[in-house]
């Protein structure tokens, strides 16, 4: 029995190891006449109390309250009675102001395992009594409120210790220092989706507003924000360089604890004791200079429009998120939610999970001087990682050199969802610092492209990309063939394109062969980006497509079977694992590897002769990274803490890849190894 209870109080990961292994060594087994009870002694009672998983995250947070936050236990009463008319509920724990020992102070809630469930108790408890502050924990996250008012309870980073105000925590300066130690992501084991959730449920379900368009304001406001400490970031990573060794993310944070920021610039997305009038003014004054940095994503007259007092708890809810991070997982998963909210999952097209891109990333091994694109681009996540991998630099907010920018310049994206577009193109205008090639088209309907190219304010965003494309053209003034290297692309695969004006214009948009050649009705979107994406590389070139799985198996796609192996060689086929696009659409996928034939050896990093049988690399994804819900599923120590790499991130568990030595080797390190084994020219050396 004991041993349950210390396994439970092992999995509130809020808490450091010291924390919890101060609370099991007071945990004792007691023994009745009829039954064995665990029990511990209470922190504020002084009784012994049986010890229940919610008692475990309650002694915990007690623990933290008296020894970290100083609070006397005669401050502190627990099971405090709140009345409503006639009706009295019992708050988990309650602390009293320190002059007014009868009036509630703050109000803690541990028993709701949900934050929306604890969050409307504790706004029922603040209104009754008057408290200004509340927290929220279930023991593996926790959040932190001032009740501005009735209406609204607004994100803190934290409540104030015994010693302190409210004020001495809303005014405390706060540089990109306390970002990287105080980051809520890992403090108080939040997703950024959860944050956005949190902010609708809040105030913007009910503001008139459009959620998607306010939140990637702010997002993309904070990021330029973040950006403008970059100098500060420069001596932090000196700093933490000096010992010459390879920290981990919690040794790096304690390093970075040590440095003095009192010459360090303050950041500027934050609600700090300014009115709502005041700091919306400050906020739309960062919006518009970030227009000015990272052109083509807003218009010039964009305005912030969520109203003031609404702006000040999205702003407080924000703050104390670190939005630049080596893999952008953090942003990939807020965005994913909120173009899913509008239109992008109708079309059945989902953002990539970034390690099912670094794997195949991996396996075309992308090279400087390359020319990449991705056909179906949504957060860019093919384009971003390809520059990761050509540059040898995660996403930061230091700028890349100039010796690097101009294989930059060579990856490509497109897409047909605006919304998705103007994500991809903040991303990788940061990314590649300020300059970009995502371009908003619809890449099947390439007859229609030169009628887009007629709006001014078309050309004015992407005219210098457009360029860029031009250029890479097989002929011309046409847009069917292109000369790319390297194509990754995750296209949509739920509908049919019944547009015989399209489909007249693809070999698969008809079936037979030669005088017996019918035209058809319909087909699979997914299918006419096939044929789409080996007219837009090379021979010798490569591709990685994810493709649902029936293309593979299904007898009716046979003929496109044959198609892709008359213009390419199949490398490899990766079955994904079933929750890999979860919790949007259970479907089974496979990544199909090609290189497209090429008899010419001029250039022998493209040389693949067509040959009639050549053996074939298959996978199939055992461990996914995802659960049957599609939550993320993360690497654990023997504690039950998630693992971080030295960037900060929780490692996903997956096969696809050893993740730079934080895992075994996967998928992608086997395929290394037949690709130099078969000696196909894109592993030779040189």
């Amino acid at each position: 029995m004991i041993e349950n209870i210390i396994a439970e109080i092992n999995s509130l990961t809020l808490f450091s190891q010291e924390e919890r292994d101060a609370i099991i060594s007071k945990v004792k087994e007691r023994e009745t006449k009829t039954k064995k009870q665990v029990i511990i002694e209470c922190l504020v009672r002084k009784t012994d109390i049986v010890f229940t998983p919610e008692e475990a995250v309650r002694q915990l947070y007690l623990q933290r309250l008296i020894n970290v936050y100083g609070y006397s236990t005669s401050r502190i009463k627990l099971e405090h009675a709140i009345h409503f008319g006639r009706e009295v509920k019992r708050a988990d724990i309650v602390i009293f102001e320190e002059e007014r020992p009868t009036t509630e102070y703050i109000i803690i809630e541990l028993k709701k395992s949900k934050l929306l469930d604890g969050k409307n108790q504790l706004k029922s408890y603040c209104n009754a009594t008057g408290a200004t502050m509340a927290v929220w924990s279930n023991g593996q996250a926790i959040s932190y409120y001032n009740r501005k008012d009735p209406n609204y309870f607004e994100e803190i980073t934290n409540i104030p210790t015994s010693a302190q105000k409210l004020q001495d925590i809303l005014n405390e300066p706060f540089t990109l220092k306390d970002l990287i130690v105080k980051d809520k992501i890992l403090t108080d084991g939040k997703t950024l989706k959860q944050i956005i959730e949190d902010m609708e449920d809040e105030v913007l379900a009910n503001a008139g507003v459009d959620v998607f368009e306010e939140c990637f304001k702010l997002i993309f406001t904070k990021l330029y924000d973040e950006m403008l400490s970059k100098n500060d970031k420069i001596i932090i990573e000196h700093f933490c360089s000096n010992n010459n060794q390879e920290l981990d993310y919690k040794a790096y944070q304690e390093e970075v604890k040590k440095i003095d920021d009192s010459r360090f610039r303050q950041l500027e997305f934050r609600n700090k004791s300014e009115t709502d009038l005041e700091l919306k003014r400050k906020i739309q004054e960062l919006f518009d200079k970030a227009k000015v940095k990272w052109k083509g994503v807003f218009s010039e007259d964009e305005k912030i429009n969520l109203s003031p007092s609404h702006l000040s708890v999205c702003v407080s809810s924000l703050q104390d998120i670190k939005l630049f991070n080596s893999n952008l997982q953090v942003i990939d998963e807020a965005f994913e939610y909120l173009v899913n909210k509008s239109s992008k999952g109708e079309k059945g097209q989902y953002f990539t999970p970034r390690h099912v891109i670094d794997m195949c990333v991996k396996m075309l091994n992308p090279k400087k001087g390359e020319h990449m694109i991705d056909t179906a681009s949504g957060s860019c996540g093919f384009p971003v990682h390809t520059i990761f991998k050509i540059t040898g630099k995660l996403f930061s907010n230091a700028d890349i050199p100039e010796s690097e920018k101009e294989s930059v310049l060579k990856v490509f994206g497109i897409d047909f969802d605006e919304k998705a577009v103007r994500v991809s193109r903040t991303l990788n205008l940061i990314a590649g610092d300020g300059e970009t090639n995502v371009l908003h088209l619809n890449t099947l309907d390439y007859d229609r492209w030169q009628e887009t190219f007629k709006s001014r304010e078309w050309l004015n965003t992407y005219g210098t990309g457009l360029k860029r494309l031009e250029d890479l053209q097989s002929k011309k003034g046409d847009f069917k063939e292109f000369n790319f290297d390297i194509l990754m692309a995750n296209p949509p695969f739920a509908g049919d394109i019944k547009e015989s004006r399209i489909l007249h214009k693809y070999n698969l948009g008809f079936s037979g062969e030669g005088n017996k050649q019918k035209a058809k009705t319909k087909v699979g979107r997914d299918i006419l980006f096939i044929e789409r994406n080996l007219d837009f590389v090379r021979a010798g070139g490569r591709l990685a497509i994810v493709l649902p799985q029936g293309r593979f198996n299904n007898t009716s796609d046979k003929e496109v079977r044959e198609y892709i192996s008359q213009r390419a060689r199949i490398l490899a086929v990766v079955g994904l694992h079933g929750n890999t696009f979860k919790p949007h659409t259970g479907t089974k996928t496979s990544v199909i590897f090609l290189q497209k034939w090429n008899d010419d050896n001029l250039d022998p990093k493209y040389y693949c002769p067509k040959v009639e049988d050549y053996p074939i690399f298959f996978a199939v994804s055992e461990k996914g990274g995802k659960d049957n819900s599609g939550e993320y599923i993360y690497l654990k120590d023997e504690f039950g803490n998630k693992k971080m790499d030295s960037h900060g991130h929780y490692i996903v568990e997956h096969d696809l890849h050893n993740q730079g030595g934080e895992l075994t080797d996967g998928i992608a390190e086997a395929f290394t190894d037949f690709a130099e084994a078969q000696k196909l020219s894109f592993w030779q050396e040189g």
